[in-house]
């Protein structure tokens, strides 16, 4: 279910790596997305961002929500809003699986990056994730001082 995004035939329009700073990656799913026209020509232009979006299950769907798709400008007549909830096209076991996991383990769906794949298609990679741990920043200033103190002990003792 990968998306091989390394591969030359991909192109990345929007990556989100503090995804991977955040959470614990688990299973990684790869969905379509379902744009207008004006929105495809920016995601093109390659200045969008996925960095606050995340993705929820809503009425037996998934969607895309926060995510910054810019507007077009040469088409200002007929633009999108740039921070709409889009809708993922997944299949009915995938959407299953992910609402299960949400629910029971209290897992967060994360969007982990935006490409087009080698037809031109717009997708999304998508990952169950399981918030980290936040480092405990007393205990590494408890180890800094108690360093510093020991040090200058060893000194004027010495």
């Amino acid at each position: 279910m990968s998306s091989g995004t390394g591969d030359p035939r991909y192109r990345l329009a929007a990556d989100n790596r503090r995804a991977r700073f955040d959470y614990e990656i688990g299973d990684v799913f790869e969905a379509g997305l379902m744009l207008t026209g004006t929105e495809i020509k920016s995601l093109r232009g390659g200045r969008s961002t996925i960095g606050d979006s995340y993705a929820a299950e809503k009425g037996g769907e998934v969607w895309l929500f926060n995510a910054y798709i810019p507007e077009y400008l040469q088409a200002n007549q007929f633009n999108h809003e740039t921070r709409r909830p889009r809708k993922l096209l997944l299949h009915k076991k995938e959407i299953a699986k992910l609402s299960q996991a949400v629910q029971r383990q209290g897992m967060t769906i994360v969007p982990l990056k935006i490409y087009f794949n080698e037809k031109g298609r717009a997708k999304v990679e998508i990952a169950l994730a399981r918030g980290k741990k936040e480092h405990d920043k007393r205990q590494t200033e408890k180890a800094r001082d108690w360093n510093r103190e020991k040090g200058r002990l060893m000194r004027d003792k010495g």
